[in-house]
């Protein structure tokens, strides 16, 4: 079970916070965000992967497991530390503050980051003291920041193209072709270990910011990798690649109600034997990395640790795909002798069958309990039914892939081809009889639900709280398309928000 007290917090990425520059920040902006969650009496912050985002813009396909995303650093921070001047800051554009363009934003910012970088390390010549503590950084961080740094100066280098795609020897790493690169390279290599030093000593900070508030960090791990990103380049043995470095095999999921040709996600699969016979190294310092940035982890796609859908990359859906058994039991086992019980979550959403369960409960991990997944045209889920979540659960009204609660009860997305009017109307009808309420504050009445409930921990993400409609979804599971981009405005927190959720948290006994 987790070691959290009965408590309750909130679902918010750092992409979504307030602030000047296009895109959340983990500096003053991130700290202001954490006396807020005091004041509503919460005691977690949940936020998605950390990772520097590829395809999409989603954080569930990031460029490197360990690396953070540069988009995170604070500019006014920056300017605190004397890497940038106020008058830099002057020279940015406008930006949107109720969403990120993610194309202006990672344009302008890593331009302007890059210079920060550069500047960073310029006082790092001309300070030994500063100089020591990056060293230090970069040695301890050495398993995996070095090959984050080539592979993002390789990728800038080669613009932006996979690293597939990169002259043969520098893709699959040859030894002369490698010293060539860290000689030719050496500015920008050093400046992409400059940017991930200034994250993690942001977070670092914002992290001690969270303890002293009581607030408990959940972090996410994504089951799979990113096929374009540094894991996969630096350790082509731990997946089933070609000779090329491409896939033969890829993730997803198999036809189901919602999808008949199913979910090609073509995230290469895991060569699950070469882990065995590591005992687990590279998961391991997976999740050590992870652990060492959050204080419990969110594991996606739980179910791929006892079974996989594994499709033929040739193939262009998910149907001719087949189940294999995954050794979730080996892995967590090996993660337990390291680092004790652990701090997970389990995503044990979707087609979950009852070798999933075994290989959950066996290692005491709370699963998911999803409110908006209760209710049919006609009938209550048991499963997602607020009354019967165990204590070892954590129970959500919804979650980052699901549409608001106003926005699911209006059904103003139609996003779903399935349901129909009727099907909506009768829907809607079962959540009125279930809630006794007229649904005029639908959102208060699923929060209402899930925190008088037994489990451990209850979330709701932002957006429920500010009672947002699907303009404000973050994510459509398996559609491209403009999502993650979602962000609130400190005028719509209001004072009074905070109290109600306050005396909703303390009714309930999780303040």
């Amino acid at each position: 079970m987790l070691s959290l007290s009965r408590s309750a917090g909130i679902l918010l990425h750092p992409t979504s916070l307030p602030g000047r520059f296009g895109v959340g920040e983990i500096g003053p902006g991130a700290e202001l965000w954490l006396e807020s969650l005091h004041r509503m009496g919460q005691k977690v912050w949940q936020i998605l992967p950390l990772g520097p985002t590829g395809y999409g813009n989603s954080p569930y396909q990031s460029l490197s497991s360990f690396a953070g995303n540069p988009l995170l650093i604070s500019l006014d921070a920056l300017v605190k530390d004397g890497m940038v001047t106020p008058s830099d800051l002057h020279l940015l554009p406008e930006f949107p503050d109720d969403h990120v363009d993610f194309g202006s934003v990672i344009e302008v910012r890593m331009a302007f980051l890059r210079k920060a970088a550069r500047r960073f390390i310029d006082q790092c010549n001309a300070s030994p003291l500063l100089a020591r503590a990056f060293e230090v950084f970069c040695q301890r961080e050495s398993d995996w920041l070095d090959d984050w740094a080539m592979f993002i100066a390789l990728k800038e280098e080669h613009d932006s193209k996979p690293w597939t795609e990169w002259p043969r020897e520098v893709a699959l790493r040859e030894d002369v072709a490698m010293a060539q690169v860290m000689s030719s390279l050496e500015a920008e290599i050093e400046e992409a270990k400059a940017l991930q030093f200034l994250f993690h000593r942001q977070w670092n900070k914002l992290r001690i910011r969270a303890r002293e508030l009581g607030i408990a960090i959940v972090g996410d791990i994504p089951i799979f990798t990113a096929h374009d990103s540094a894991d996969v380049w630096a350790n082509r043995e731990l997946f089933y690649l070609d000779e090329n470095g491409n896939p033969t095999v890829i993730a997803g999921v198999p036809p189901d109600y919602f999808s008949e040709t199913g979910q090609r996600w073509g995230n290469p699969l895991y060569d699950w034997p070469k882990h065995l016979k590591t005992n687990f190294n590279w998961w391991k310092s997976r999740m050590r990395k992870t652990l060492a940035l959050v204080d419990v982890v969110r594991i996606d796609h739980f179910r791929g640790f006892a079974a996989y859908w594994e499709i033929p990359a040739t193939e262009a859906t998910a149907i001719n795909g087949k189940w294999v058994e995954a050794p979730g039991d080996a892995l967590f086992n090996s993660l337990k002798e390291e680092m004790g019980e652990l701090p997970i979550i389990a995503e044990d959403l979707g087609l979950i069958t009852p070798d999933v369960v075994e290989l959950r409960d066996k290692h005491s991990l709370p699963g998911m309990r999803v409110m908006q997944f209760a209710f049919g045209p006609d009938t209550v889920t048991p499963l997602y039914d607020p009354t019967t979540y165990p204590e070892n659960s954590v129970g959500y009204t919804g979650t980052h892939d699901n549409d608001t609660v106003v926005g699911l009860f209006r059904s103003e997305a139609g996003d779903d081809s399935t349901r129909t009017a009727e099907v909506i109307e009768a829907e809607r009808r079962t959540i009125l009889t279930y809630t006794q309420t007229d649904g005029s504050e639908i959102h208060w009445d699923f929060i209402e639900h899930v925190w008088k409930s037994q489990s451990q921990l209850a979330i709701c993400p932002l957006q429920d709280v500010l009672g947002l409609g699907s303009e404000a979804r973050m994510n459509i599971p398996g559609k491209s398309g403009e999502f993650w981009n979602w962000r609130f405005t400190w005028f719509q927190l209001t004072s009074a928000l905070e109290t109600r959720l306050r005396e909703v948290t303390v009714k309930y006994g999780r303040a």
